[in-house]
């Protein structure tokens, strides 16, 4: 099949040219904004890696100079050219940010004797290039502390691309996390790391070219590095708004908002400064409360409310505003504005949801109907570029109802090639339903197109003509996309069904963040890698001795589960194995044979059991055929 993109059709066309006009483009202070305060950028754009990999080049993003395409959502087109902004801005003495490195910005504050640096990028690559240019401009001084704003990859993966395990051990280097942020970076990183970097894989366009065609933007930044994601555990952790600490001579005053664009996150502070970091519970962007590429759903109405607190606590003390996207906001009122405008549109969509449910309209029902207010929706940082408003509100219908919208007819629904297999029956072949999809695909319907010859797909995954006409349809549908996730997710699709699943080694399950793992952590991950199945009729009882951590873990394999104690049992185990750390995080992830490296007493057989018992995982499994 070939993988060439198709045009716009004039009813996409016409689309987004609809939206020039619905949208305030004339008004739009945010193209200064994003530009304010740069002082230098690397030239050429491009982040190598020590063996030469290229892990980012914004050489690829040169077509954004110029006006939207036919083929991109002309607010996206927007969005898209304001992240293409990149280098070190100062967003007042003594804090900078560093812009347009990877997906999310890395600050950098001045403190007495160093830099105390939040958010570190995604990967160690980009986090050493963005020190670079710190410290070739404001001077070469040594990090003391380091604050990670939240849970998520983006936010810590580049930490030991300016700091080292050792100088965070020695007490050098602090580094600052809200309680919960190790757990939930875990659980979202390892536990669920394969599916979700998959997905991932979709949402950030990562397999599709960049281009008018393609990949455009991420929403709240231009795209992934992909260099090395790593990992520390933290030093200090914040369990409570109020708390307050000194970094290298600087007052942080801390907010601790779980549960709402993260699980584990904070804003904070700084009173001497004037200046509110608000993490990324703010954005230039309607956030996510559900994100497409998987994770716990997030609490709108927590979100709404920790906005509003922040308001409160530190609206009248603050003169700027940055954040872990985008580009910051100054002035007092124009902070309130922006914070009273985001609290307001997770609010509205909370409440909205919940009130139309309560009329006993259903998730999808409820998606369709709901219209944010003029007041609301013209503000640009509640445009949907990286959330949606119709994914946002089936996230609240979620987290209070569920999956199931209570009709019995949708309980226990056939799988979609067995439901696939009976719609073909029931419509009179694949013939007769391409030929009705096709007259669809004429007047640009292409929500049905899509909705309906997936069946086809999925009952015969190697017709050709459904595959294409199900890639047109998804390619139509992501040019006309505002939200860049909404965007790539398509057309990611649409390179998937003419090309096949592509083979990219994108996960976020490495043997470095394996290494930051507690030894529980670890033997949770080999819990979920065991096939159950198979070890459903195996009884095997194990003692794990970790000889650089001086832990026993006792592990009991049996009804198909791996249950782990810290209790050594009194009627004895089949074998004991004594291995370092570092070799049972590779043992969890899958990547050491189970021979090498452990001194193994007793039962031999039962460990290789064990580890023969444990599933590998596939990166690349197939999400748009079965």
């Amino acid at each position: 099949m070939s993988a060439e993109s198709k045009p716009a059709s004039a009813i996409t066309a016409a689309a987004n040219r609809a939206d020039l006009s619905r949208l305030p483009f004339a008004d739009d202070p945010s193209q200064d904004d994003a530009r304010r305060g740069f002082i230098a950028t690397l030239d050429p754009p491009v982040i190598t890696g020590a063996d030469g990999q290229v892990v980012w080049d914004l050489r690829n993003y040169d077509f954004l100079d110029g006006e939207a395409t036919g083929t991109v959502n002309p607010s996206l087109w927007r969005m898209a050219r304001l992240n293409l902004n990149h280098g070190l801005f100062r967003v007042i003495d003594g804090i900078y940010q560093v812009r347009g490195f990877d997906l999310s910005n890395m600050t950098v504050i001045e403190g007495e004797t160093g830099y105390v640096v939040v958010d570190p990028l995604l990967s160690a690559e980009a986090a050493a290039a963005a020190m670079g240019l710190v410290r070739e401009h404001l001077g070469d001084k040594p990090i003391t502390a380091v604050v990670v704003t939240h849970s998520h990859s983006d936010h810590f993966g580049g930490i030991k691309g300016i700091v080292s395990a050792d100088e965070v051990a020695s007490g050098a280097v602090r580094v600052v996390a809200p309680t919960g942020f190790l757990e939930h970076a875990i659980s979202e990183n390892v536990y669920a790391g394969i599916a979700m970097s998959r997905r991932a894989q979709y949402m950030y366009g990562v397999g599709i070219p960049p281009g008018p065609l393609g990949q455009v933007s991420t929403g709240l930044g231009v795209s992934l590095s992909n260099g090395t994601t790593t990992l520390l555990a933290p030093t200090d952790l914040v369990s409570e708004s109020g708390t307050e600490l000194v970094l290298d001579g600087l007052r942080f005053a801390f907010q601790y908002t779980p549960g709402a664009e993260a699980p584990a996150e904070m804003n904070f502070h700084l009173p001497d400064l004037r200046a509110l970091c608000m993490a990324e519970n703010v954005s230039h962007t309607m956030h996510n409360l559900y994100t497409l590429r998987g994770a716990e759903i997030r609490d709108a109405a927590a979100w709404s409310d920790y906005i509003h607190e922040a308001l409160e606590l530190f609206g009248d003390e603050s003169d700027v505003m940055f954040i872990g996207h985008h580009w910051p906001v100054w002035g007092r009122e124009n902070i309130e504005e922006f914070l009273e405008r985001q609290r307001d549109l997770y609010r509205y969509v909370h409440d909205e949801t919940l009130r139309l449910a309560a009329h006993g309209h259903t998730m999808v029902e409820i998606a369709e109907k709901v219209e944010l207010p003029e007041n609301l929706a013209t503000f640009w940082a509640n445009r949907g570029y990286y959330g949606a408003l119709n994914h946002n509100v089936k996230a609240v219908y979620q987290k209070y109802l569920g999956w199931f919208d209570g009709n019995p007819a949708n309980l226990h629904p056939h799988g979609p090639v067995e439901a696939g297999e009976r719609y073909l029956e029931f419509m009179g072949g694949s013939e007769a339903v391409l030929e009705k999809a096709r007259r669809s695909f004429d007047d640009g319907d292409y929500r049905w197109v899509a909705q309906v010859v997936k069946h086809v797909v999925f009952a015969e995954p190697d017709n050709r003509a459904a595959r294409e006409l199900q890639a047109d349809a998804l390619e139509q549908l992501g040019y006309q996309a505002e939200s860049a996730p909404w965007r790539n997710f398509y057309l990611t699709g649409a390179l998937e069904l003419r090309t096949g699943a592509l083979r990219l080694p994108t996960t976020s399950v490495t043997e470095d963040v394996l290494g930051a793992m507690t030894t529980d952590m670890l033997l949770s991950y080999l819990a979920i890698r065991l096939n159950g199945p198979k070890a459903a009729h195996e009884d095997l009882r194990l003692l794990f001795e970790v000889t650089d951590t001086d832990e026993l873990r006792f592990v009991h394999v049996a009804n198909g589960v791996l249950v782990r104690s810290s209790r050594v049992p009194s009627d004895g185990y089949d074998a004991t194995v004594r291995l370092d750390r570092t070799v049972l995080a590779a043992l969890a992830l899958g990547t050491r044979d189970p021979a090498d490296d452990m001194d193994i007493s007793g039962d031999s057989e039962a460990v290789h059991v064990l580890f023969g018992l444990c599933d590998r995982f596939r990166p690349d499994f197939p999400i748009v055929t079965p």
